[in-house]
């Protein structure tokens, strides 16, 4: 079990994952259920190398990734990042984002037969062929309505979001994000044109909540201004 040492707002020492991860989550806003994203960038802001996130993380990373998650009624995740990083078995419902219900059955998420999926999609009428989760659709064109019936449809009050980019440019200017969770990894990847944590039309404010450190890396809490 990793050690954190927490730098902000007050000084600590021998923390572990679960301590870091207490105060998630907060009170919901009205309307919807408490949104955070859950991230991970290197120190020269590359959100993946070679495509993947795995090769950034450390340890301690990992052990706080399931400690938030763990604090959470459901992980949302968008499309992409299920057909790159494949995800498996969960304890948490599953809520992905997808425009036209193009996943993969046979490996990861959906091939998991206890796991329980939520498919928020535009789409009236595509779905996935049979798969061993057991899935439901939420067919919503607009996302801040989906969050609201996640909340009332499936008693869902947090949600932790794990992108990727395109999801979370999309959460964030429409004002339905609370706080992002940004690991800030002791590497640097290098190369052209990087995949960063957002790509939203536009800059978002941002302020320092908490920050802790394990392993030379930095895990910052951020809230979000709405």
């Amino acid at each position: 079990m990793e050690s954190f040492r927490r730098l902000l707002p007050t000084p600590g020492e021998g923390l572990t994952a679960e301590d870091v991860a207490a105060e998630m989550p907060t009170p919901a806003p009205a309307g919807r259920p408490f949104v955070f994203l859950n991230m991970i960038a290197t120190a020269d802001g590359r959100a993946t190398v070679e495509g993947r996130t795995a090769p950034i993380a450390n340890r301690a990373d990992y052990e706080l990734f399931h400690a938030l998650r763990a604090r959470s009624d459901a992980v949302m995740v968008g499309a992409e990042t299920i057909r790159v990083e494949g995800y498996g078995p969960m304890e948490q419902l599953a809520v992905v984002v997808s425009r036209g219900v193009e996943l993969p059955t046979e490996t990861g998420l959906l091939a998991a037969p206890d796991n329980r999926v939520v498919i928020v999609t535009p789409s009236p009428d595509a779905e996935l062929p049979p798969c061993a989760a057991s899935v439901s659709y939420l067919r919503e064109p607009d996302l801040a309505t989906a969050l609201t019936r996640l909340r009332d449809e499936h008693g869902v009050r947090s949600i932790d979001c794990e992108g990727g980019p395109g999801l979370n440019g999309s959460l964030i200017p429409a004002g339905l994000v609370d706080e992002l969770h940004l690991v800030i990894a002791a590497k640097l990847a290098g190369g052209a044109d990087p995949l960063t944590v957002y790509s939203g039309p536009a800059p978002a404010e941002l302020s320092l909540l908490s920050l802790h450190e394990s392993g030379g890396y930095l895990f910052a809490r951020y809230g979000i201004a709405r």
